[in-house]
């Protein structure tokens, strides 16, 4: 054989290795599942109306091996690790359709190889999922297909169901949004039932999860507004985040404070608004009041600025915890910032 023809075969009989090798990293359009030790036979049917005039098939580029063919259909008896991947029907050098021979998962790996955990900043119509996989068979390549669906037809895998894809987040994880139809007015009665599946090394793990959707609200970190001085206490007021629930009056959230005293330095916590005076810093989280959910993460520390010598200015209201401000300071503040970028640019335009 030629020393570049035999360099082209060694490159595409690479090619298919590799690609055979790191599995799939989306759900084909046909593919059959096959258990292990299944003494049923699997077929696999070519899928074009050409076939009946006779078809030759091809496993990774060659005929495969210890398989039976009856017309047009493949039959494999014996399924094994090097036996997986994808199968095509020839006819000629015409490619008529390919299938995805795949194992199905031992359910211990199905429980223990797979984390799904999910999320709900609210009660409205949308949660969000992260997919990952920890199990004992390392993962190359690409992250692997992977599916999640909401109902009973994905759990028992009907064609019927609505399949949802994810996003890949660069670490393994795949995360999803999905939509769901229940009443965020009327009490909790039904579970969500969430399948997930997986092509991973050419096995499809199958997993599903049951839970409530109180169970997995954690709301975004509030809003401190502002701080209020009296002569005995601090008031502070918090304010649910833009993605809460609403009307805030039926969704309540209740709401903890840490805060440092300026003359120990020492963190407190607090349940109530109403905090000592002499605070340096706060921050805040918030949960469900009533089924008492997770709690939010922190919102960042917030500097108390108090009295005549220490009034908030438009550089430090973001991170400062300030008395309540005039009618269109912020827009005034806002207006200053515009100007100053507009000088800013100017400035450089000219030079």
């Amino acid at each position: 054989m030629p020393t570049k023809t035999l360099s082209l075969w060694l490159c595409g009989l690479l090619f298919v290795s590799l690609a055979g090798a790191h599995g799939l990293d989306h759900f084909p359009e046909s593919y059959v599942v096959a258990k292990r030790n299944d003494p049923n036979p699997v077929t696999l049917t070519c899928r074009s109306a050409e076939a009946s005039g006779g078809v030759t098939w091809k496993f990774l580029g060659e005929a495969p091996e210890d398989v039976q063919q009856n017309g047009p259909n493949l039959i494999v008896s014996e399924v094994d690790t090097p036996m997986l991947g994808e199968y095509s029907c020839w006819r000629g050098t015409q490619k008529l359709s390919s299938t995805y021979l795949l194992l199905e998962a031992e359910e211990e790996e199905d429980s223990d190889s797979v984390s799904i955990s999910c999320r709900a900043k609210s009660y409205d119509c949308q949660f969000s999922c992260d997919w990952s996989h920890s199990g004992g068979s390392t993962v190359t390549g690409p992250t692997p297909a992977v599916r999640l669906g909401l109902g009973l037809d994905c759990r028992e895998g009907r064609k019927s169901c609505h399949w949802v894809t994810g996003d890949q987040l660069g670490d393994g994880r795949v995360h999803f949004e999905l939509t769901h139809s229940l009443s965020p007015h009327a009490e909790e009665s039904a579970m969500l039932e969430l399948t997930a599946e997986a092509i991973v090394d050419h096995s499809v793990v199958r997993t599903t999860r049951s839970f409530y959707l109180r169970d997995i609200v954690q709301p975004d970190s509030p809003q401190i507004v502002r701080c209020q001085e009296s002569q005995e206490d601090l008031s502070v007021s918090i304010e649910p985040p833009s993605s809460w629930s609403t009307p805030h009056s039926f969704f309540s959230l209740e709401h903890e404070i840490e805060y440092v005293l300026k003359d120990d330095g020492q963190i407190y916590l607090s349940s109530s608004v109403l905090l000592p005076k002499g605070i340096s810093k706060l921050r805040a989280r918030s949960r469900d009041s009533l089924v008492h959910s997770t709690w939010s993460q922190w919102t960042a520390w917030k500097n108390v600025r108090m009295g005549k010598k220490n009034l908030c200015k438009c550089k430090n209201t973001a991170k400062s915890c300030c008395p309540e401000l005039p009618s269109g300071y912020l827009d005034k503040c806002k207006k200053r910032r515009k100007q100053k970028r507009n000088k800013g640019a100017g400035q450089s335009q000219a030079s």
